[in-house]
């Protein structure tokens, strides 16, 4: 018989062995489990990721050169002026006539960040007549004898500085200008924080810094500023008591003013008006399409003419 130690032996050395593996064995294609194998975007070197970048900012760029509107204009939803007028007016009844205005919208295909429009023209039917001027010049000089004459409200260097900050927010006019010997000392004044959130504050940008007052407050009588924003201008035309001919005369000299300052910075940035829509105060918008007469014959622009 084996002793006990030997049967212990052959025990332990069953025990160590390696677990035999089963040969490989074929496996129904049903029951083998399906392997998935996921790829992931290698990430490439600095120079390429950097390279990415400067496409996507690229094609940003390319994709908003130009202001794009909310609508686009149908040619079949064109007014002419009499038309226009006719159905402003019917919107605007029943309001009082003093506090209703017509208004003027000209788009323009312009590239942002570009240069902005901005002018001030005297339309031959001047809207309000209610300027104040008021003249920084020396004492004593021939631009105060002038702004004097003018009808200038106030005149004067130290003194009108030291009117205008001891009474800010009560300023006894609506429009500033400068004489070219006094921008030294405007400057030395410090009161673009109190001119410049009015709009009050002169600057050769503005065209309120001259060397000829007279003529300069000549023009700005009855006269009216306009800006391009967002690649529109928009102004005051006229009166809701106007007559379609007092009316059609200051939309034309509106539109010949924007064509010309077009003209004049050809040559730096390419510009173009695509629209002119009239609207007022409360009603809609008609763009119009050049047009003077209505399209219904038996109304005549003498129509237009009577009080609301």
């Amino acid at each position: 018989m084996a002793t006990t130690n030997w049967c212990i032996a052959s025990l332990a050395r069953l025990s160590l062995k390696t677990s035999i593996r089963p040969a490989n064995a074929t496996i129904p294609r049903f029951l083998a489990p399906s392997i998935v194998q996921t790829r992931c975007k290698s990430t490439g070197t600095m120079a390429m990721r950097a390279r990415e970048k400067e496409k996507i900012k690229a094609k940003r760029k390319q994709r908003f050169k130009e202001y794009k509107f909310a609508t686009v204009s149908n040619p079949d939803e064109k007014y002419s002026l009499c038309d226009a007028m006719r159905y402003l007016r019917a919107a605007e009844v029943g309001r009082p006539p003093s506090s209703v205005t017509y208004e003027i919208n000209l788009r323009m295909r312009t590239p942002k960040n570009s240069i902005v429009l901005r002018n001030r023209i005297r339309l031959p039917y001047p809207i309000k007549n209610d300027t104040q001027i008021a003249v920084i010049c020396k004492e004593g000089s021939g631009a105060m004898h002038d702004a004097r004459a003018s009808g200038a409200v106030a005149f004067g260097e130290q003194s009108l500085f030291d009117l205008i900050k001891a009474n800010p927010n009560k300023l006894p006019f609506n429009r500033l200008i400068c004489h070219v010997d006094c921008e030294p000392a405007l400057k030395k004044a410090n009161l673009g924080r109190i001119l410049g959130p009015k709009g009050l504050m002169p600057s050769l940008k503005t065209n309120t810094i001259t060397k000829s007052v007279k003529t300069l407050m000549h023009e700005m009588v009855g006269a009216e500023n306009y800006r391009e924003r967002i690649g529109t201008i928009r102004m005051p035309i006229g009166n809701i008591q106007f007559t379609p001919k007092m009316l059609a005369e200051n939309v034309k000299a509106l539109v010949g003013a924007v064509k010309e300052n077009i003209v004049k910075i050809e040559d730096r940035v390419k510009k173009d008006l695509i629209e002119v829509a009239l609207t007022t105060s409360n009603g809609p918008g008609f763009i119009l399409n050049g047009g003077f007469n209505a399209t219904d014959e038996k109304i005549d622009h003498t129509h237009l003419t009577t009080a609301m």
